[in-house]
């Protein structure tokens, strides 16, 4: 897929006009310009290769041991209303004899965030690439994020967060795989269940600044 920079700088211009904006003045000058180079990066995993970005970093290791990778910072565009969504990835695999060079999951992850997505469709995209790229035993993936079009328009819910899940092979099929997560990490305990990770409240002490005595909270 190409991208039109000129085009894409033709329509924000035009768009500007459409807003009753000046798009002659001084702030206003290079935004096309800028914005078209926003949006080359922002899509630019369309035009990345899943073996290219690999770049044969996939080694020999006789293991079948869990592999967790978490907190994998995660930004992309939705394709509803091209606003950003953000938060965070957690990936899980069970290899067959060959595991990832670790930044290459990360790399994976912003492969697919850099294109219009669905959060649902993000997740499923990057649980199937581990899958297929080592064709590994079982894989978990979770993204948790939080999506500006409900929170800065339309209902305005700013603390509302998403969470989606993708289990295949053994994750999905394995009762005693998805235990064994289930110890490892609590993260990917939404992923294998399916169900967000239940947060206990902070105690009462620590939400309420005021000493005992004048606590009214």
């Amino acid at each position: 897929m190409t991208i039109d920079v000129q085009k894409i700088e033709q329509l924000t211009r035009e768009l500007l006009r459409a807003l009753g904006e000046d798009s002659e003045r001084e702030g206003l000058l290079k935004t096309p310009e800028r914005v078209a180079k926003a949006m080359a990066f922002l899509t630019s995993g369309y035009r990345t290769d899943v073996t290219a970005l690999i770049n044969g970093a996939i080694f020999t290791q006789s293991t079948n041991s869990m592999v967790i990778v978490k907190n994998i910072e995660v930004y992309s565009l939705c394709e509803h209303h091209m606003l950003p969504f953000f938060g965070r990835c957690h990936i899980g695999y069970i290899p067959t004899g060959r595991v990832f060079g670790v930044s290459k999951l990360a790399r994976l992850v912003d492969m697919f965030a850099r294109r219009l997505q669905l959060q649902e469709r993000l997740t499923e995209q990057i649980s199937q690439a581990v899958f297929d790229s080592i064709d590994a035993r079982g894989v978990g993936v979770m993204i948790e994020a939080r999506h500006l079009c409900m929170m800065m328009r339309g209902v305005e819910k700013q603390n509302s967060e998403m969470v989606t899940s993708s289990v295949l092979g053994t994750f999905r099929d394995s009762e005693t795989t998805r235990a064994r997560t289930h110890r490892v990490s609590s993260p990917m305990r939404s992923a294998i269940r399916g169900w967000p990770t239940t947060r206990s409240p902070a105690p009462r002490s620590e939400r309420c600044p005021i000493r005992p005595a004048q606590r009214n909270c």
